[in-house]
């Protein structure tokens, strides 16, 4: 993993966009059932950057902190795109449960994991390391690339 990316810790109000951020390859923690405290104590240690919807919290971690303006997913994909220059890499891509990374795994191992038709119209898989959870870049995949293509129309995922 490149350790210039920067890494999140994303309050409980943002939990959609913590998904996203997973998806576009970078390490979002989500702090759900955490108080300001707690959020604060976790992520610091872990440098990461805190994102929230609470003027206070944002406050409170000064520069290491960003106040979320929009409750609208694509609005809070394009503020915090445009505050620290993401680079989607669908290589780097992050469980979307658990934060964990993914690793290719052997179609033959994936085939009792996944839906038959999955495994026959699909070659690459990729399973988390931490959950297990078992991914591949079906249709949704495409539809995952139109989502994101409003952040810079010149990248691809």
């Amino acid at each position: 993993m490149l350790s210039n990316r920067p890494r999140f810790a994303v309050d409980e109000m943002l939990g959609t966009l913590a998904r996203w951020l997973r998806i576009m390859g970078y390490d979002a923690t989500y702090e759900k059932d955490h108080n300001d405290d707690e959020i604060i104590k976790a992520a610091m240690p872990q440098g990461r950057i805190v994102l929230t919807r609470d003027r206070e919290l944002a406050a409170r971690m000064a520069e290491m902190g960003l106040y979320i303006h929009s409750d609208r997913l694509e609005e809070q994909l394009r503020q915090v795109w445009q505050e620290f220059g993401l680079k989607p890499d669908q290589d780097l891509a992050r469980c979307t449960v658990c934060n964990g990374e993914l690793q290719p795994m052997e179609a033959e191992k994936a085939k009792d994991k996944v839906p038959e038709g999955v495994f026959l119209m699909n070659h690459e898989f990729f399973q988390c390391q931490s959950c297990g959870k078992v991914y591949w870049r079906g249709t949704h995949w495409l539809n995952i690339k139109k989502r994101l293509a409003f952040l810079d129309p010149g990248q691809s995922l």
